[in-house]
C-alpha cells in the first residue's frame, strides 16, 4: 500500500512527511521536486508520475502538494480518495483556507492526524466527527470526553458518521432530487443521445439514532408491489451509488434503501436513467444560407412540461458564422443579442412558462471572404433550470423514520432539473 505521505510547498521543500514503510526514503522527494514541480508539470500532466520504480500520486491545495509514494500496485482511486479526505480533515481543523504558515504552526496536530488516519500504509478512519472526539488540538471546539466504551464503538463500529445524543425540537427531513439532462439531437431531428444523471441530497434534523427507509418509483420495486388488478408505472434506475450509511445488503436483496442518516447535509445516492427521458424543451431550428453574404436563422422553442410549472435562467446560444458583421434579431419574449466574442446569438429568458412556445428569427449580413470556407455549423446549446420537474420521471414515494421515541417527522421534497450538455445540431 502507501509507503509515505509528503506535503511539499511550491518550492519543492518538504514541510511534513510521514513514512509508513521502509521501502522508500526522503531522497525520492528530490526526484519529485526536479521532475514535477521544477519542470512545471503539475498543471499539464496527469497527477500520477512514475520515477525510479516509485509511483508518485499527488494533488494540490493552494500552493502545497499532497503526495503519496508507493512501490506496490495500488488502487489509484483509493489513494486519491485518501488525499482528498486528508485535505477535508485539515480544513476542519485549520480552516477552509489553511496555508503553509498555518501548517507549520500545527505540526503536532498534523502528525497526530497522520497517525490516526493511516496505519502501515492502509487508510483508516477519516471521519471528522470521530477524530474530533479524541484529537482536540487546533481550532475545533472541545467536546465532552466520551467514555472509553463509547469511544471504541465510535472508532471501530459501523456507524461513525453519526454520534449519539443528538436532540432537536422539531424533527425535519429535507430532500432534494437534482437532475441533469444530457441531450444530443442530429440536424435531421433524430435523438443521438439522451440520458439523465441525478442525485438525492438530504438534510436531516432528527433526534437520536433513527432508522430511515427511503422509496423511489423504481421499476423493479413497483413490479414486485403491483397486484394483478393495479398497474403502476415505474422508472428503470441504473448505476446507483450510495452514501456509506446505506445498507447495501438490503438494497441488493429487495431494492429497499434503509439507512441511519448522518446529521445535517449529505448526498444519499446518485443514479442514471437512459430510457423514456422527458425532455423539458424541444428546439426546432431552421438555417438558410443565401450565398456568401446573407444567412437567416429561425428557432422555435417549445416547453414540454406542465403549464403549472416554469423554467428559470434559460439561456440559448445559437451559433452564427464567424464573418458575421450585422444582425437583425426578432424574438417573441426575453432578450436576444449577438455577441461576437462567442460567435453566437445569446437568447436569455428569465421565466419560461410551461407549454409555451416562442420564436426567434435572425437575419445576418456576412463579410465576404477572400477564400470562402464552408461554415462548420456548431450545435445550439441550451441552459435552463426547471423547479419541481424531473426529466427521468423519478419521484419520492415515501420516507419512513423509525425511532424508539416514536416522534413525528416533517418531510419536505423538492425537485430541480438542469441542463447538462443540451445540444441540437443545425
Amino acid at each position: 500500500m502507501i509507503s509515505m505521505i509528503m506535503i511539499l510547498n511550491q518550492k519543492g521543500e518538504i514541510m511534513i512527511s510521514r513514512q509508513y514503510r521502509d521501502d522508500v526514503s526522503r531522497v525520492a522527494a528530490d526526484s519529485f521536486r526536479i521532475q514535477v514541480i521544477a519542470a512545471k508539470e503539475a498543471s499539464s500532466q496527469p497527477p500520477v508520475k512514475r520515477i525510479e520504480n516509485c509511483s508518485f500520486l499527488y494533488t494540490r491545495h493552494r500552493n502545497m502538494y499532497f503526495v503519496a509514494l508507493t512501490k506496490s500496485n495500488v488502487n489509484p482511486a483509493l489513494v486519491f480518495e485518501y488525499l482528498f479526505q486528508k485535505i477535508r480533515v485539515l480544513k476542519a481543523y485549520l480552516g477552509e483556507d489553511f496555508d503553509e504558515s498555518s501548517m507549520r504552526n500545527s505540526m503536532t496536530l498534523i502528525y497526530e492526524l497522520m497517525d490516526e488516519t493511516m496505519d502501515f500504509g492502509y487508510p483508516q478512519n477519516c471521519a471528522v466527527d470521530v477524530l474530533r472526539l479524541y484529537i482536540n488540538l487546533g481550532n475545533v471546539k472541545p467536546q465532552d470526553e466520551p467514555e472509553p466504551q463509547q469511544l471504541t464503538k465510535q472508532i471501530t463500529g459501523a456507524i461513525d458518521w453519526r454520534r449519539e445524543g443528538i436532540r432537536y425540537k422539531k424533527n425535519e427531513v429535507y430532500i432534494d432530487v437534482l437532475e441533469s439532462v444530457n441531450l444530443l439531437i442530429s440536424s435531421t431531428g433524430s435523438i443521438l443521445r439522451s440520458e439523465v444523471t441525478g442525485r438525492v441530497q438530504m438534510n436531516t434534523k432528527l433526534t437520536g439514532m433513527p432508522e430511515c427507509k427511503f422509496g423511489l418509483n423504481d421499476k423493479l420495486v413497483i413490479e414486485k408491489e403491483t397486484t394483478a388488478g393495479r398497474k403502476k408505472a415505474g422508472v428503470e434506475i441504473d448505476d446507483c451509488t450510495f452514501h456509506r450509511c446505506v445498507r447495501l445488503g438490503k438494497f441488493d436483496a429487495d431494492r429497499t434503501i434503509t439507512f441511519i442518516p448522518p446529521d445535517g447535509e449529505f448526498e444519499l445516492m446518485r443514479y442514471r436513467v437512459n430510457d423514456n427521458v422527458n425532455l423539458p424543451f424541444r428546439l426546432i431550428p431552421a438555417v438558410q444560407e443565401m450565398g456568401q453574404t446573407k444567412c437567416s436563422i429561425n428557432l422555435k422553442v417549445i416547453a414540454n412540461f406542465s403549464e403549472k410549472l416554469f423554467a428559470t435562467h434559460v439561456v440559448i446560444k445559437v451559433p452564427v458564422p464567424k464573418n458575421t458583421s450585422k444582425s437583425k434579431i426578432k424574438n417573441s419574449f426575453g432578450r436576444a443579442k449577438y455577441e461576437p466574442e462567442q460567435n453566437a446569438i445569446v437568447w436569455r429568458i428569465k421565466r419560461f412558462p410551461g407549454k409555451a412556445e416562442c420564436m426567434l428569427s435572425a437575419d445576418l449580413e456576412l463579410v465576404r471572404t477572400v477564400r470562402p470556407k464552408a461554415w462548420a455549423r456548431p450545435p445550439i446549446h441550451a441552459e435552463f433550470q426547471v423547479p419541481m420537474f424531473t426529466a427521468s420521471g423519478v419521484h419520492v414515494r415515501f420516507l419512513r423514520v423509525y425511532d424508539k421515541a416514536g416522534y413525528h417527522t416533517n418531510r419536505w421534497v423538492r425537485y430541480i432539473t438542469k441542463a447538462g450538455g443540451y445540444q441540437i445540431k443545425i
